[in-house]
């Protein structure tokens, strides 16, 4: 048996902060599903949590540990790790607040912000309309979570607005379905000390700066029927 070849782009280029899935058939037989016009609203959620879940356990295994001793219950001693910081998620709105569920799957107890941006009709440029964070996000490793990465001028706000608030740009993980080479390179050009965890590498934009192939609008896939 041979094991399918997938359609992931990487880009020759791509920056050293940015870490993929690893890129199985499995994987990619869920992309196809979400990818897919068909597909039921249903399947579209169910599809894309399972990706999203792959993501934040990714995304959890770059933040740092520190030394922990333990004893088990035969009452042996046995010398493990714990997790060094407090985290908190941070969705972008609305897309991004898809990926909350999977991130408090995974961490029962995690605090959550949020951040709406939105573009300027006067300059065209990305305008925070709402945030709210916990009072000691700046202590904190943020996990930012939006699911598409286009020409990244969302997710270029929303850093700039976290560190405003004290976050230093090495505790910003940046988790997000798929990317698109042109916003990848813009983002860790702008913010190099950042990691971005992404499960998928797409061709480029298309004139209007839609991911292609993309999976179309995901707030609206998810949300609407």
């Amino acid at each position: 048996m041979t094991t399918a070849p997938t359609s992931q782009s990487t880009p020759a280029a791509l920056p050293p902060s940015v870490f993929t899935l690893p890129q199985t058939a499995q994987l990619e037989a869920l992309y196809t599903i979400i990818r897919d016009k068909t597909t039921s609203r249903g399947d579209f959620l169910f599809y894309s949590d399972r990706i999203i879940r792959l993501l934040v356990e990714e995304g959890l295994n770059h933040l740092p540990v520190v030394p922990k001793t333990i004893e088990t219950p035969t009452g042996s001693t046995y010398e493990g790790v714990g997790f060094e910081g407090k985290i908190c998620g941070v969705s972008i709105l609305r897309a991004g607040e898809a990926m909350e569920a999977g991130l408090r799957e995974v961490c029962r107890s995690v605090r959550i912000g949020k951040i709406l941006i939105q573009r300027d009709e006067e300059t065209a440029q990305p305008k925070l309309f709402y945030c709210k964070f916990p009072e000691d996000i700046a202590q904190r490793y943020i996990l930012l979570l939006d699911p598409m990465l286009a020409t990244g001028g969302s997710a270029i706000k929303a850093v700039e607005i976290l560190k405003e608030q004290g976050v230093p740009e090495e505790r910003i993980i940046f988790i997000n379905l798929i990317a698109a080479p042109e916003g990848l390179k813009r983002f860790c050009t702008k913010f190099p000390s950042l990691r971005v965890i992404t499960g998928w590498i797409d061709k480029g934009l298309n004139e209007k700066a839609f991911i292609i192939p993309g999976l179309g609008d995901f707030g609206e896939r998810r949300y609407c029927e």
